[in-house]
């Protein structure tokens, strides 16, 4: 019957919740979100369309919407001291997709980074950037510091005239060099742009970068990485001129998409609202996890990227498990230990080897929205040691883990719905 098929998704759903909340979730790209921001979410908003601006929608029914809309606006503009802010992008990719939409033209070329140095697939010939027809060109890139190679990025910039360059990692462990660019950028009329999915809320929390500040003229983002929200997209801009974002603006609508998700415009706003109060705080802890873990892997054995360097300025951890078993098989173990992670492209990987590549990508996102601090981070260590290293029984070690997780279930630096 089809009720029974239905029944199985809800079991499989709490199947998920219930093994989500034994074991420590670390993937880089995910996060968790307070109760205020899952009821917004969960709200009727769901329900509506509000193609258009606030107060001047193509569809009727939209009038708290619209103060939703318009109140989330006002609270990212104070977050980000920003010119304009867009919250209908969808996702990154999405947001990525107009401003490329927005800013460039068929045959443009696009400086951006590969994918073994930690580029985003949006940015590449076989993604976004490539659907839009824009021939791609990657940064120079020093693989020991895992950054840009600045001397060498300003000539790549003159020899290649971009139209846009694309600063912003999925593998993101240090701030770009965005200010090294800018007088090469203005010689050959390129806009510079940042691609924040992974590190928004350490921008918002002013413990990264800000690249509005510092030559980018637009931001887009992900909302629910280090950024605490729903799953969507954003796009902001500060120091734009009308035309370039009067582009964007059509980039976004009707250029790629119709209708935005109303319920998500919601939570995004909630969680602005909470970076506004706990923000500084949370980001601060974010990369105090991310140096303390860097350092007890270490400690316990494993290979860590950029000691030289302190190991990471953002919310990753970067491991080489070549030696390990390589990052498939390290991987996997982990996620039957109950320590769920990625593997990952490290620059000296062939692009071939994407599937078994001798990288894993660890965040700290989750972990420090549920309180863990320096002494978890050193726990959270002895378990990585075991599974990998020591190759302790998994079946023990996620035992383990899943007792160790019972002590963190409250989520910190948010608003608890019922209290608003």
């Amino acid at each position: 019957m089809v009720v029974d098929e239905a029944h199985k998704i809800k079991k499989y759903i709490q199947l998920h919740e219930e093994w989500r909340g034994q074991t420590l979730n670390m993937i880089a790209s995910e996060n968790i979100t307070s109760s205020a921001v899952n009821m917004a979410v969960a709200s009727g908003l769901s329900h509506k369309y509000a193609e258009g601006w606030p107060n001047a929608r193509f569809y009727q029914g939209c009038k708290y919407f619209d103060e939703v809309e318009l109140t989330g606006n006002s609270l990212f503009y104070k977050l980000f001291d920003a010119q304009y802010v867009d919250l209908r992008p969808i996702s990154g990719t999405n947001a990525n997709m107009a401003l490329f939409f927005g800013l460039a033209e068929q045959g443009d070329t696009l400086m951006a980074l590969h994918t073994s140095h930690g580029g985003h697939i949006s940015h590449t010939n076989f993604g976004s950037a490539g659907i839009r027809g824009l021939n791609v060109v990657t940064f120079p890139f020093d693989e020991k510091e895992m950054n840009i190679d600045s001397d060498k990025m300003v000539k790549a910039i003159i020899e290649q005239k971009p139209k846009i360059i694309l600063f912003g990692a999925s593998l993101f462990l240090f701030p770009h060099p965005l200010k090294d660019a800018i007088d090469a950028a203005e010689e050959v009329g390129a806009v510079i742009a940042y691609d924040g999915a992974h590190v928004l809320g350490l921008i918002a929390g002013k413990q990264f970068q800000s690249p509005l500040f510092e030559g980018a003229k637009a931001i887009t983002g992900s909302t629910h990485k280090t950024f605490p929200g729903p799953q969507g997209g954003i796009l902001i801009t500060r120091n734009m001129d009308d035309d370039l974002l009067a582009k964007t603006q059509w980039g976004i609508f009707p250029g790629v998409l119709s209708n935005h998700h109303l319920h998500h415009v919601a939570g995004k706003a909630i969680a602005a609202a909470e970076m506004l109060n706990f923000g500084e705080d949370y980001a601060k802890q974010i990369v105090k996890n991310a140096q303390a873990l860097a350092q007890a892997l270490t400690e316990e054995g494993l290979t860590v990227l950029c000691e030289h360097k302190g190991f990471t300025k953002s919310h990753q951890v970067v491991l080489d498990v070549g030696k390990n078993g390589g990052g498939k098989w390290v991987a996997e173990t982990l996620e039957h230990a109950n320590i769920i992670s990625n593997k990952n492209l490290l620059p000296w990987d062939p692009i071939e080897q994407s599937d078994n590549p001798s990288g894993l990508r660890i965040g700290v996102a989750e972990l420090t929205r549920l309180g863990m601090k320096g002494q978890e981070m050193r726990d959270v260590a002895q378990f990585y040691r075991q599974a990998i290293i020591d190759k302790k029984d998994v079946r023990a070690v996620a035992a383990d883990v899943s007792s160790f997780k019972k002590e963190y279930v409250t989520i910190h630096y948010g608003y608890d719905w019922n209290d608003l």
